[in-house]
């Protein structure tokens, strides 16, 4: 199935996943290198398993939203709100990242395996700290989360209930230092019991994209929306750069470990394809 590894000590391995409490020893992944998707800003949506009409109308929205300015989504390809949010992003033409409790070669839920191929064929990618052929535990499931949180910058649940196995992600979430957001529901539905609390004590409430757009720093609005980047990974890695701030040239060039040739022809192909614009000796996005 051309299952990759990457070791905790490759170079390539995600910096993000270092420094998390209790990071994985090793990543298998399929599709695209995950450093490729984690160059862009990320939010993980997930959820019920059991996700109601309203439920899956939100995750709908918010994940076909993002999907469309260019964010990733990541979740767990578990059934109810993470199936739903890979699926809006697949059908806003977006792309999305899922990280599974098993191993590659066995999909789960096997329901999923053709969402699991869509996901690879739209270049996006599937990523699982279990090598191929190994056995899967119950501890496995909660394990998974919080490679879901950490692989994103927001964590956003859209309805969950009391004890919902979700509340474990919102945990590593806040451990990890990521922004927990959740998005209100009814009082009286159990169902959204999970979010209303989170909320109650501290989380940000999510009524609408701007909402997580804010978060990421983001910009939304006619005129405004940004398309989703491919390049190459000089591209992209100077383009996340420039998108968090750095500005100048020569920090550009630190910062990416670029240099000459290189570092040029990058920022010519992002300001031919219309994705930065010099402006007073410093780069800016379009």
């Amino acid at each position: 199935m051309g299952i990759h590894v990457l070791k905790r000590d490759d170079a390539d391995f995600p910096i993000i996943l270092r420094q998390i409490p209790s990071p994985p020893k090793q990543l298998f992944w399929l599709g695209v290198h995950p450093n490729t998707l984690i160059s862009q800003p990320r939010v993980a949506i997930v959820g019920s398993r059991k996700v109601s009409a309203y439920g899956r109308t939100v995750t709908e929205r918010l994940a076909g939203e993002l999907a469309r300015l260019g964010v990733v989504i990541v979740s767990g390809l578990a059934l109810g709100v993470d199936a739903v949010a890979h699926q809006a992003t697949l059908d806003a033409g977006g792309l999305t990242m899922a990280v599974l409790p098993t191993n590659l070669d066995s999909i789960y839920p096997a329901s999923h395996f053709n969402l699991a191929r869509q996901i690879i064929a739209s270049g996006g990618g599937l990523i699982s700290e279990y090598p191929p052929g190994t056995e899967a535990f119950p501890s496995n499931f909660i394990a998974r989360n919080r490679l879901v949180s950490g692989l994103a910058d927001v964590l956003l649940i859209t309805e969950a209930a009391k004890n919902s196995g979700t509340m474990h992600t919102a945990g590593f979430a806040l451990e990890q230092g990521r922004t927990v957001m959740a998005v209100p529901g009814n009082i009286n539905s159990p169902g959204s019991e999970g979010c209303n609390n989170l909320i109650k004590a501290g989380a940000t409430p999510v009524t609408a994209t701007e909402d997580v757009l804010f978060v990421l720093g983001l910009r939304s609005g006619a005129g405004e929306q940004t398309s989703i980047f491919r390049g190459t990974d000089n591209e992209q890695k100077i383009f996340d750069l420039i998108r968090r701030g750095v500005a100048d040239q020569e920090e550009i060039a630190v910062a990416a470990r670029l240099e000459g040739p290189a570092l040029s022809a990058a920022l010519t192909m992002l300001e031919i394809n219309g994705y930065i614009r010099a402006e007073r000796g410093s780069w800016t996005l379009v």
